[in-house]
Order: structure tokens, then C-alpha cells, then sequence
């Protein structure tokens, strides 16, 4: 999902975020090929079980789904809309099935979303995957194996380092540094604040004064350093 860089100084210098602007999903088309009913249903549930999970699904899945007498079926389907041109299939790789747009366009990332992330007072929060979002690697300056999730925003306490409720953030899995934006885990509930030391003591900053810190009582922990941010063309600063 190619974005424009939106707002270059929208994040303190500190912080390696980088700021989207754009919608939230890369859209990819269908080349106009005539398709069989079953074709066209397979090809369907590729695009959906990608966008849902960020994999291709495996043969056994589309045998089980679709009720083929075995494995070998589906493969049989899967060469069908190979030849058709639809879908390209890479050698010797699992799951190796890809739309030939996706070829054409810079490496693209599918990262899971996991519910939403309050960006206010801490709360308990069941984090339950709801679909992907698709960034281009190289303008968000992460490795293909970067270990990323995204979660959306809800609430204003982190307003003042333009982050807005309803965006999604882009975290990563690694050790925090002093400044850095994080997800945290503090005493049982999550919320996304600015972490910090304080005599060697972490705790967690607002970027909105209303807000007061957040200083454990027994637990932190870092889940994710927020890396990047998507918003929605129609929303404004």
C-alpha cells in the first residue's frame, strides 16, 4: 500500500515513526478474464482469506472449504486460475500463491490489526485480530521480518504528538527507548503513551495535558514501539 508522506514533522524528532496519509486497505483489482462460477468463488476466497489473516490459505484449507475429495483438487483449481492469469504461483515456497498486481508493487507488508488501543486513561482491553492493513516496507523503513501488528486509536490523550482518534498505529515487537511511543501493559490494562525514564524508573506520558502520568503500581510492560501511522484522507489535524 504505497502512501504519501503526510505532515514531515508530525512526530517529535525523537520518535523514528513515520506519519500516512491515505485509507487504511490497498485495494487490487480483478483483470476482466472470464472466470467459471467455482473460479471466481476461489478467487474470492483468496483475496478475503488474505486480507483476514495475511497469508494465502493452504490447500488443505481451500479442500476443506470448498469440499474438494482432496488436496490435489485444489491445486488443480488454484493451475486453473494460474493460466487464466489471475494468480501467480511461486516455486517451492508454502503457500505460494500471489496476485499478479502484487508483483508489481514495492514490497508490501499485510499487518495484522488487533482491535483498538485506548489513547486516554488505561483500560482493560480483549485484543482480537480484526483484519490487515498493507504497507510498502521501505517508505515505513522496517525489515520484511520485522515482527509488526497494528492497532487503532480511541481517545485524545496523544493528540499533541499528532496522533488522532480512529488512526491506526504500527508497532513492532522490540525493547523500548526512552521517548519512544508505546503500546504497554501497566497494572492489567493497555494504553498507548509516550514512554519515559525517571531515576531509571519507566513510566508513561500523555501528549495531552489533561492527562496525568502513568507510573506502575506493580507491572509495565511493553507490548509494542510504534513505528508508523495511518489515518484517513478525510480526517484533519
Amino acid at each position: 500500500m504505497p502512501r504519501n508522506l503526510h505532515l514531515k514533522n508530525a512526530l517529535p524528532t525523537s520518535s523514528n515513526a513515520q506519519v500516512f496519509d491515505g485509507t487504511a486497505n490497498t485495494l487490487m483489482h480483478t483483470p476482466d478474464i472470464a472466470l467459471t462460477e467455482r473460479q471466481s468463488q476461489l478467487l474470492e476466497y483468496l483475496r478475503n482469506h488474505q486480507h483476514q489473516h495475511g497469508v494465502m490459505p493452504s490447500t488443505r484449507e481451500i479442500q476443506r472449504h470448498f469440499g474438494f475429495a482432496s488436496q490435489t483438487a485444489a491445486m488443480s483449481h488454484l493451475r486453473a486460475l494460474e493460466k487464466k492469469g489471475v494468480i501467480q504461483r511461486l516455486a517451492h515456497k508454502a503457500r505460494a500463491v500471489v496476485f499478479p498486481e502484487q508483483l508489481d508493487r514495492p514490497q508490501i507488508l499485510d499487518i495484522p490489526v488487533f482491535g483498538h488501543i485506548p489513547a486516554g486513561l488505561a483500560s482493560a482491553v480483549e485484543q482480537a485480530r480484526e483484519g490487515s492493513i498493507s504497507v510498502d516496507i521501505d517508505t515505513l523503513g522496517i525489515s520484511r521480518g520485522a515482527r509488526t501488528f497494528a492497532l487503532k486509536v480511541r481517545g485524545d490523550s496523544m493528540i499533541n504528538a499528532h496522533i488522532l482518534s480512529g488512526d491506526y498505529v504500527i508497532l513492532e515487537f522490540r525493547e523500548p527507548r526512552p521517548k519512544d511511543i508505546v503500546a504497554a501493559l501497566i497494572d492489567g490494562e493497555t494504553t498507548l503513551k509516550r514512554y519515559l525514564l525517571r531515576d531509571g524508573v519507566p513510566f508513561l506520558k500523555a501528549e495531552n495535558p489533561d492527562y496525568p502520568d502513568l507510573i506502575p503500581a506493580q507491572e509495565l510492560q511493553v507490548q509494542g514501539v510504534m513505528v508508523g501511522l495511518i489515518r484517513h484522507s478525510s480526517k484533519r489535524i
